[in-house]
């Protein structure tokens, strides 16, 4: 079966051009126009690797990669105007896998999801998991949390915590990797920030956050997610 590529640009001739190109090299292919429809793509079709241009009205690049990363392992590849080395690095940092300057070298860009795709299994997109009974859900796709049938508030530096939290449940998750995956590299050095965000999700979900039920302190560690 052929893998499929999920393409996601505002620009519809850019969408067509790389489509055009990856159906004639044997991948099926599926195509998003707005950031909004490339996520709701994502989860419906599953795709086994996605290109994601960065400059896009309403939501851009960045924003689709981070949310995409709260649902899934899916390998990102950007393909962007932005060639700036600053633009890369921080492509790579909030959870691309690769980055390739437009205009693209066709034989490039097929290599370099060929060797993606060699390296990745198969992804599983979650846009919703759901914990303890249904008393804990978590919607990625609208960036929603409910625990105990009520709606709970979350800053996005505090969703993205919980996040990474919840799709690592039952695992002990160091704390440099949680500031790393949640936040970006950028703020690998930010552990007293991150005891901070901790304290601040358990004032909000647990019924008594001084005998957390959820979130879990590993001491010396880090933070585990309780699988109820």
């Amino acid at each position: 079966m052929a893998e499929k590529i999920l393409v996601i640009d505002d620009d519809e001739s850019t969408v067509q051009l790389l489509s055009t190109l990856l159906r004639q090299r044997g991948f099926d292919v599926c195509q998003a126009y707005s950031a909004q429809d490339g996520l709701r793509t994502a989860y419906h079709h599953q795709p086994d690797l996605v290109l994601l241009d960065v400059l896009m009205s309403q939501m851009d690049g960045w924003e689709v990669c981070r949310r995409l990363r709260e649902m899934s392992d899916v390998p990102i590849i950007f393909v962007s105007a932005l060639g700036g080395a600053q633009d890369i690095v921080k492509g790579l940092e909030i959870g691309a896998d690769d980055y390739v300057v437009k205009p693209v070298d066709e034989d490039e860009l097929v290599a370099r999801i060929k060797a993606r795709l060699r390296r990745s299994p198969r992804p599983q997109m979650h846009e919703e998991l759901i914990f303890n009974h249904g008393n804990f859900r978590i919607n990625f796709m609208n960036r929603e949390l409910w625990v105990r049938g009520k709606g709970i508030h979350l800053t996005p530096k505090e969703f993205n915590l919980l996040a990474v939290l919840a799709r690592n449940a039952g695992r002990v998750v160091p704390r440099k990797e949680l500031v790393a995956k949640a936040w970006g590299d950028a703020y690998i050095s930010a552990t007293d920030s991150l005891k901070l965000y901790i304290h601040y999700l358990r004032q909000k979900l647990e019924s008594n956050p001084q005998q957390p039920e959820y979130i879990l302190t590993s001491r010396g560690v880090g933070y585990r997610f309780v699988n109820r």
